[in-house]
């Protein structure tokens, strides 16, 4: 895809018929609807129904993950907040290697595919910053360099966007969802699951700061509430190729990787093939769509 893949970004948004002038709440109504295909108006007056916005057929990515077993659960940590952000390319002007995420949801009682559920994701760019929290996101009022210092100003006991020190599966208790304090919006974004279960990014991977493992947060919603938020990782040999390129290799002192990462979970981890000049990686996140525990 390459370069190439930049063009197709704007025939993916026409693909998705105006849902990039939607708010996630307008989207989360729509998606909620008895039928999950309710007609919503944009913002521009446009009268849209909101759709995947899946390349191709990825369904093959997923043959033999029959497991139903519950997603782990982790805190969505101190950088989350409805970015209003509903497209497949995260990028804006961010540098770094290409990464194609796919993600299916299922139910976790019936791993049945869950379609109509939106999708979120955000992550930190090559140096280690979030977008709409950049001076927090780097110690704390902007005063240290990423990754240097102090943790993010807000984070809890154990890392910046962990949960106390326990594992994944304890969630840490959920934490208030940011305001934002900048207009960057930058590797944030929103996508509705199709038939399959299936949503698709093209972002790019991940860096690090300071106390924890390189990671990306996800956040799922299925009639109209949060049914998941957990996150995802990669494998340290992976990662270590990545961090060796540029511009990630400006950023030196990682200090935490995954064995002692206070998240990680080896069920976190993204299934990574290479795709031209990047990555894909695939994911099943088996949610609990009626949040009755099972």
């Amino acid at each position: 895809m390459g370069h190439d893949h930049e063009g197709q970004r704007v025939s993916r948004r026409r693909l998705f018929a105006g849902i990039s002038s939607l708010g996630l709440g307008s989207l989360l109504a729509a998606c909620s609807s008895a039928e999950g295909t309710a007609t919503v108006t944009t913002s521009t007056g446009a009268s849209v129904t909101p759709t995947a916005t899946t390349a191709e057929d990825l369904t093959s990515l997923f043959d033999g993950a029959g497991t139903c077993k519950l997603t782990s659960t982790t805190t969505q940590g101190p950088y989350y907040f409805d970015a209003d952000k509903i497209r497949s390319d995260i990028r804006e002007d961010r540098q770094g290697v290409r990464l194609r995420v796919a993600i299916k949801v299922q139910d976790s009682e019936t791993c049945k595919p869950l379609g109509n559920a939106v999708v979120e994701i955000w992550h930190c760019d090559a140096a280690g910053l979030y977008s709409g929290a950049e001076a927090a996101s780097t110690g704390g009022g902007g005063g240290n360099p990423p990754g240097g210092g102090n943790p993010p100003s807000g984070a809890p006991n154990g890392g910046p966007n962990g949960g106390p020190s326990g594992g994944p599966g304890n969630g840490g208790g959920d934490m208030a969802d940011l305001t934002p304090t900048d207009d960057k919006r930058y590797l944030r974004g929103a996508q509705v699951t199709n038939g399959d279960g299936i949503v698709e990014f093209t972002t790019i991977w991940p860096g690090w700061y300071r106390g924890r493992t390189i990671h990306i947060h996800a956040m799922v919603h299925f009639s109209n509430q949060r049914v998941l938020t957990t996150q995802m990782m990669f494998d340290e040999k992976l990662n270590s190729a990545v961090m060796a390129k540029s511009p990630y290799s400006a950023h030196t002192g990682r200090d935490t990787f995954n064995d002692n990462d206070t998240i990680y979970d080896d069920s976190m981890l993204m299934k990574i093939t290479q795709e031209d000049d990047g990555y894909l990686g695939a994911i099943v996140f088996s949610a609990d769509s009626d949040k009755d525990g099972a």
